[in-house]
C-alpha cells in the first residue's frame, strides 16, 4: 500500500469551504480511480491560515499514475483552487505503509467537518 501525501495552505476565512471543496474534487476524484483505498484529510491551524494535508492510500504505484498522470510527483490541482486563496505544495510525497490499523474502504461521505 502507498500513502500519498499533499499539503496546502488557506486564510481562516476559506477553511471550511475549502476542506468541503477539496472532499468534492480530489478526494472523490481519487475515489473513482481503480486502485484508491481511502483517504484522510488532516488540518492544523497557523498565523491566520489553515494547514491542509489530504493523505491518499493506494493499491500501488500504477494506480497513482491513474489518477494524477505519468509525473506523480507533482500535485493534482483544481481550476477553482484560486477562489479559496489556495496555497498549495505543488510537489507530493509517496510513503509505502508498512503498518496501519485501519480498514481501507472506498470513501461515502464526508464526516466530522
Amino acid at each position: 500500500m502507498i500513502a500519498r501525501e499533499w499539503k496546502c495552505r488557506v486564510p481562516e476565512a476559506h477553511a471550511e469551504g475549502f476542506t468541503a471543496y477539496l472532499y468534492e474534487t480530489g478526494v472523490r476524484d481519487s475515489a473513482a480511480t481503480p486502485g484508491f483505498l481511502g483517504a484522510q484529510i488532516l488540518r492544523r491551524p497557523l498565523t491566520g491560515k489553515i494547514e491542509l494535508t489530504l493523505v491518499t492510500y493506494w493499491e500501488n504505484l500504477d494506480s497513482i499514475k491513474a489518477f494524477a498522470g505519468e509525473d506523480i510527483s507533482r500535485a493534482r490541482l483544481y481550476p477553482e483552487d484560486d477562489a479559496f486563496e489556495l496555497e498549495p505544495d505543488v510537489g507530493v510525497q509517496h510513503y509505502e505503509v508498512v503498518e496501519h490499523g485501519f480498514i481501507p474502504g472506498v470513501v461515502t461521505e464526508r464526516s466530522g467537518v
